[in-house]
């Protein structure tokens, strides 16, 4: 059995695998992670692997008890993965977007994949049809287009997504609701639509913690994944064993 550790900007999520098979999941935050990951192994105690996944500031050697019971892998821009990168700066590739296109190489093989993550950022990465990662797009999550306007700006509020967004704002409020929300999903069709001009049979796999509300906005169809990140981690995992 695989335990997953994916620590990232805001919150930290664990899971726990058998073979390809999700058994529990689990979302903390960076003060809990050590407590987390402890109950998990006294619950699971067939646990062998670990994977970590660390695109925070986390002080890693934290988590070094983690080799008294299982053997850990620690993911970073040079460890095997099962698609041929061709990003022209691996060095620089973000461990979440790493993982993503593994998930994408095992779930999706032999497909064009566009894979969406609706974070802290909005991340785009493509994979084509001969398992070759050839690199997407980076641009502002939703939260941090409301905290730019609000910190780059004298006089706008901070404010959070809200189910309740019209095309026409009729205040301040509404006005900032609608581009934020409308511009990110407008800017999210809007590159499905471009990669779909080149690849018609194009897959569209939309995950992150925005993900949910704004798939309900997004025009286009997509495979909504919210645990999708962590299946690709186990698949690095699982690939490496074999190495």
């Amino acid at each position: 059995m695989n335990l997953i550790i994916d620590i990232g900007n805001s919150r930290t999520k664990l899971a726990v695998f058998e073979d390809v098979t999700l058994k529990e999941r689990t979302i903390c935050s960076s003060n809990e992670i050590e407590k987390k990951i402890k109950e998990i192994l006294e619950n699971w105690s067939n646990i062998t692997h670990s994977i970590i996944s660390n695109t925070s500031s986390y002080p890693i050697e934290h988590l070094y008890f983690l080799e008294k019971y299982t053997i850990v892998l620690q993911l970073n821009q040079f460890t095997s993965v099962p698609y041929t990168n061709n990003y022209n700066t691996p060095e620089t590739l973000g461990l979440d977007r790493i993982g993503l296109v593994a998930g994408s190489a095992k779930a999706y093989s032999n497909e064009n994949v566009l894979i969406i993550d609706a974070g802290t950022c909005i991340t785009y990465d493509f994979i084509d049809s001969t398992n070759k990662y050839h690199g997407g797009s980076i641009s502002p999550g939703l939260q941090m287009r409301f905290k730019a306007m609000h910190e780059f700006t004298a006089k706008l509020p901070l404010l959070k997504a809200t189910d309740n967004v019209n095309l026409i704002g009729k205040s301040t409020s509404e006005s900032m609701q609608s581009g934020a929300i409308l511009g990110t999903c407008n800017e999210i069709d809007g590159f499905i639509n471009r990669y779909k001009e080149k690849y018609p049979d194009l897959t569209v796999i939309f995950t992150g913690g925005d993900a949910d509300f704004l798939s309900k906005r997004i025009k286009n169809s997509i495979f909504a994944n919210s645990n999708f990140l962590l299946e690709g981690l186990n698949h690095i995992l699982e690939f490496n064993k074999d190495t």
